[in-house]
Formats: C-alpha cells, sequence, structure tokens
C-alpha cells in the first residue's frame, strides 16, 4: 500500500479542521451554515465568508492528490460548495417578488433578506424586524459566484436560473446611490436603525459588477443564453465614489475595518494604488491593536459598557465605548491574505505570529479563531487611562467561523497548497496594476449622401451609414432598449432592467447580436431624448469631456473604445461650428480617427 506523502498528511489536518469547524454544521437539507449549533438563522455574508476555505481546500486536493480517497474528498468538498451557493441560491428567488420590487422603490423594506433559516430556507424575522438590505452580502454572494463558476464548479443549472442572476446585477448596479445597513447591519454608527452609503457596500457591487460582466454562468457548456450582461458605465459610477470615499467608510464612520475586503481579497475594487496604501495605513494606526482590529471606533459591540437591553445609543453616548472597542482577530486573516497576494512574506510573518498567539487550541489540537477580545469589566478603567495595556479575553463564538475559514485559506497559501491565482481565476488582483495608455477612436459617419457631399466639398471625407454594411448604426436608445430585455422572464414575474440610461462606455463597443454587428452612437447626442444636443458648442464640449472620460476609465475593458458620430444636417447648419476630424483631433491628444469601422 502506497503510504502518504508530507503535503497529504498536512491535507487531511486541513480537512479534520474544516469538518470539525464548517462543514459539520452544514444543513443536509439547505446546504447552509448556521450562526452556531443552538442559533439555526444563516446569514447570507458569513455563509460565504465560511465556504471559501471549503473551496480552497477542494482546489488543494486537487492539485495533491496521492490516492482514490483524496479525489474522492475533493468531489465531495466542492459539491458542498455547489449545495451551499444552491441554499442561498433558492432562499434569494423564493424572494423573487422582492427583487423585482426592490428595482423600481430600492426601499429597505423592498430588500432581499440578509439571514434565512438554515433549516428550511425561508425567512427567519420580518421585513421590518431587521435591517435587510445590505448591498454588500448580496454582492459578495455574485462575486463568490462568478470566482467558483470560473473555476470549475457549476453551480446554475438552467436558463431559469440565468434570468435571477441577470436581475440580481440589475438589483446592485445602483449600489452608489443606495443607502443601505452595510456589513455590520446597523447603518449609522449611533445604531438607530438609519441606512446610510457604505464604501464598503458600494466597493463589493463594483467587484461584483466587474466580475459577472460576461460570464457564462453554464461554464465551457455554456452558450449566448447563459451569458451576464453589465453596463460597465454602473460599475464606472460605483468606482467614482468609492474612490471619492475612501479611506472613509461612510458619514458616520471615519474608517472600517471591513474596507480591507474591498482594497483586497476578495474585491479587489480599488485600482489606485495610492489609496489602497492609504486605506490599509489609516485602518492599521487608527484601528489595529495586540489582538486584532476594532471594527470602528467607539463600536460598543459586545463590550463591558454595553446595556444589552438597548439596541439604540445617543451619539454622545457613545463616547464611553471609546478606547475599549473590541478587537477582532478576524481583521489579521483579512491582512495574511492581503500580503499573500503581494509577496510580501515578511509581513505575512509578522501577522501570522500575532494571530497564532490569539488562536485557542482545543484538547485534540484544532487550532480555533475567537470571534472577538473584549477588556474585562473590572479592567476598563485602566484601558481608559492607558489604551492597550491591558489584557483582553475572548468572547463570543469560538470558533468565529467567518474567521476561522478565512485563517484556513491563509495558511494554505502559506503552505503552498494553494496560489493566489487559484483563489482569484478572474485576476481581480492584476487591477492595480498600471495599464498602458488607452488611444480612443472616433468614427464620423455622415446621416446621407447629401450630407456626405457637402463635406467633401469642405475637403472632409467620411463614409454614409450606408457604407459600412454590414455593421448597422443605431442610436443610444435602441441600446436601452436591447437591455431591457435582459433577464425578462414571465415565469418567474422578472421584468429585466429598469433604467433606461445608457453611458459613453457602453456605447464605445461593437455589439454582436444573431448574427448582426450594432453600433451605437453615444446617448448625449440623441437629440430626441436631450435637448442640449441641439447647441452644438454645448455638444462639443460634453463630446470633449465624454472622450477623456472614456481615456481614464476603459482601462480595464478589452479592446480600444469606439465612439461613433453621426453628421447630419444640424451639424452642417453652423459652418463655424462644423465637426471635422481636425478639430476633433484637439478634443484629445491620443485622439485615433477610424475612417472605416
Amino acid at each position: 500500500m502506497r503510504s502518504r506523502s508530507n503535503s497529504g498528511v498536512r491535507l487531511d489536518y486541513y480537512h479534520r479542521i474544516v469538518y470539525r469547524t464548517i462543514l459539520r454544521h452544514q444543513d443536509a437539507v439547505t446546504g447552509l451554515l448556521p450562526a452556531t449549533p443552538e442559533n439555526h438563522h444563516a446569514w447570507v455574508r458569513d455563509n460565504l465568508y465560511s465556504i471559501l476555505a471549503v473551496w480552497g481546500l477542494s482546489m488543494a486536493y486537487k492539485k495533491n492528490a496521492d490516492l482514490d480517497e483524496d479525489r474522492a474528498k475533493t468531489y465531495e468538498l466542492e459539491q458542498s460548495c455547489v449545495k451551499l451557493m444552491r441554499g442561498l441560491l433558492t432562499c434569494m428567488m423564493q424572494q423573487k417578488d422582492k427583487v423585482e420590487q426592490f428595482k423600481h422603490t430600492q426601499a429597505p423594506i423592498d430588500s432581499l433578506h440578509a439571514k434565512y433559516s438554515s433549516k428550511t430556507g425561508r425567512t427567519v424575522v420580518r421585513d421590518n424586524e431587521w435591517g435587510h438590505l445590505q448591498i454588500d452580502a448580496t454582492s459578495l454572494f455574485l462575486l463568490v459566484l462568478a470566482q467558483m463558476t470560473a473555476s470549475g464548479l457549476q453551480i446554475i443549472f438552467n436558463l431559469d436560473e440565468v434570468s435571477f442572476i441577470q436581475n440580481l446585477v440589475f438589483y446592485i448596479e445602483s449600489a452608489y446611490c443606495i443607502p443601505d445597513y452595510g456589513i455590520w447591519e446597523r447603518g449609522d454608527k449611533t445604531n438607530h436603525g438609519l441606512p446610510e452609503l457604505n464604501a464598503s457596500s458600494i466597493g463589493l457591487a463594483k467587484a461584483a459588477l466587474e466580475a459577472m460582466n460576461e460570464l457564462d454562468l453554464f461554464g465551457a457548456r455554456g452558450g449566448p443564453a447563459s451569458v451576464i450582461h453589465v453596463l460597465a458605465d454602473e460599475a464606472q459610477k460605483c468606482q467614482a465614489v468609492l474612490q471619492s470615499m475612501l479611506p472613509r467608510e461612510s458619514n458616520s464612520k471615519e474608517v472600517d475595518s471591513s474596507l480591507l475586503a474591498v482594497v483586497s481579497f476578495p474585491a479587489f475594487a480599488v485600482d489606485d494604488p495610492l489609496l489602497i496604501k492609504t486605506t490599509k495605513m489609516t485602518i492599521q494606526n487608527k484601528l489595529q491593536g495586540r489582538y486584532g482590529c476594532k471594527r470602528f471606533l467607539r463600536d460598543g459591540y459586545k463590550t463591558a459598557k454595553e446595556d444589552p437591553n438597548r439596541l439604540y445609543y445617543e451619539p454622545w453616548e457613545l463616547k464611553v465605548f471609546e478606547k475599549i472597542e473590541c478587537e477582532w482577530p478576524l481583521f489579521f486573516c483579512y491582512f495574511i491574505l492581503d500580503y499573500c497576494f503581494h509577496g510580501d512574506e515578511e509581513a505575512v510573518k509578522e501577522y501570522a505570529e500575532a494571530l497564532e498567539e490569539l488562536l485557542v487550541t482545543t484538547e485534540d489540537g484544532l487550532r480555533l479563531v475567537p470571534e472577538i477580545y473584549s477588556v474585562p469589566a473590572e479592567k476598563v478603567e485602566a484601558e481608559y487611562l492607558e489604551p492597550g495595556s491591558q489584557d483582553r479575553v475572548a468572547v463570543g463564538k469560538l470558533p468565529f467561523m467567518w474567521a476561522q475559514s478565512l485563517y484556513i485559506v491563509g495558511r494554505l497559501l502559506q503552505d503552498k497548497f494553494l496560489a493566489c491565482g487559484e483563489l482569484d481565476p478572474l485576476n481581480r488582483r492584476l487591477g492595480s496594476e498600471k495599464k498602458p495608455d488607452v488611444v480612443v477612436q472616433v468614427v464620423v459617419l455622415a446621416e446621407d449622401a447629401s450630407i456626405q457631399a457637402k463635406l467633401l466639398a469642405l475637403d472632409i471625407q467620411v463614409q454614409t451609414i450606408s457604407e459600412v454594411s454590414p455593421i448597422e448604426v443605431q442610436p443610444a436608445r435602441v441600446l436601452s432598449k436591447l437591455y431591457a430585455h435582459l433577464g425578462r422572464n414571465q415565469k418567474l414575474g422578472l421584468s429585466g432592467r429598469q433604467s433606461r440610461d445608457v453611458g459613453i462606455l457602453s456605447t464605445s463597443k461593437l455589439y454582436s447580436l444573431q448574427d448582426r454587428i450594432f453600433a451605437f452612437t453615444p446617448q448625449f447626442a440623441d437629440r430626441q431624448r436631450f435637448f442640449i444636443a441641439s447647441d452644438l458648442d454645448l455638444l462639443l464640449d460634453i463630446f470633449k469631456t465624454e472622450l477623456n472620460f472614456l481615456q481614464c476609465t476603459w482601462k480595464h475593458m478589452l479592446g480600444r473604445p469606439i465612439v461613433t458620430l453621426e453628421l447630419n444636417q444640424s451639424f452642417l447648419g453652423n459652418t463655424d461650428v462644423c465637426l471635422s476630424p481636425s478639430s476633433l483631433a484637439l478634443c484629445l491628444p491620443s485622439l485615433h480617427f477610424v475612417d472605416v469601422i
């Protein structure tokens, strides 16, 4: 009989930890993970983070299989991931009416629930009894779904489910302007139940939109009908608001440790290296302690001064929690993952050693991550006088499944059982790498032969719209109507996309539809939609601005942007503002004109 290799023995150890701390709690029917053995509530966010260790271990076994038993473990681990993801999908699909309603109202009362019963998959609290509007949780589901699908797992089974996922994309695409309750489910720091705009939610939404764009949910077995489509302009709006907020989390929270998930694994939502560094340094300087990181300043959760009989506090009362906020080892796990992705072995070692001192060892040798470390009541006054001087004690869940999962993923990376690319098959981690300059291409077309002749008299040679056949040129409003059909499903009662806005990023590429190729003119040049398109001076100024915007924001998309501009009689009504290639060339230094599409 062939003996086990050292790597196989080590993987078996991790398998034992994963089974004892995570998989043994997975419900056999729904596939969901309860909060604790006594509490059957299954939080969407916690379930997704908890299953990452199972996914990572399955890929580690796939690479290091010694025996048939290892291959069997690989399959079982993979299917455990699929079962959980499909369990969450089923819970959400049971609330398909909320998805449809929320697209119209964007009201918290109409949002998907943040937690479900791990035994039945049904809701466990009423719509108005919990801060359910947590865009980051729904976004994390889409992001993990995209990454797992890209890694080869088959999670989506039919086109009805594809339609639902497409509508979930529309559900989160306006995250940049929707106040929610955030990752800690409380909204405003005072816990008055007031939603606010959270950078962590916007960042996860941006990451999910980019990850889902052009993703085939059937994997290698799919076709055009199973591909998810995202308007790049919506992700860009999230990007703009996110960058304007960081390193701040929200109006009430100066900074929040949850932003580690935005600037690093799993979202990788920020492409500005300086902003990433600033955010991490702000968290380290303001929130990091010996036992982990505080969630945010003046966080009273499970502190000795917290009144368990009160849900809300007035803003001036929060000062009592200052300097004694609980510290979460969870965020050391995030830092370890971050430095693993950046290849900084010294920093990984520093945080790994700090985390090891915080772990609790069971009688049979398992290393568990506690939920939080709190200052005991008798030491609170001393901690006020000298912050960081008092020893803390572990309270809360043991293990904290979310942190335990990220700890295991970090160990698999440190032991070289996993490569960073396997946890990020969509290569989101490369978003902050320097990109080459973008060249914006402009196609100028005449409306008809008469316009073409007038331009030729001015020594401007352009083609007519009919001459660029088989490419069909249509206004942006046609593209908006096409996008409105995405996700429509009569069986599920889903209507698809509601907004009719189409930005310059979406109209600056060619589309293939039923063997026909389409190009679309920008929305700002549509005189039927915007009366300002009749003001040629203003139109030219907008055009220059849009071209500069394209050059700055196209870096994450493939190919070169192509702006199609149609010249009609109104453009020739005033020769002083005649739109010529020579005048357009002044709009952007790297502007490139294309004579034929």
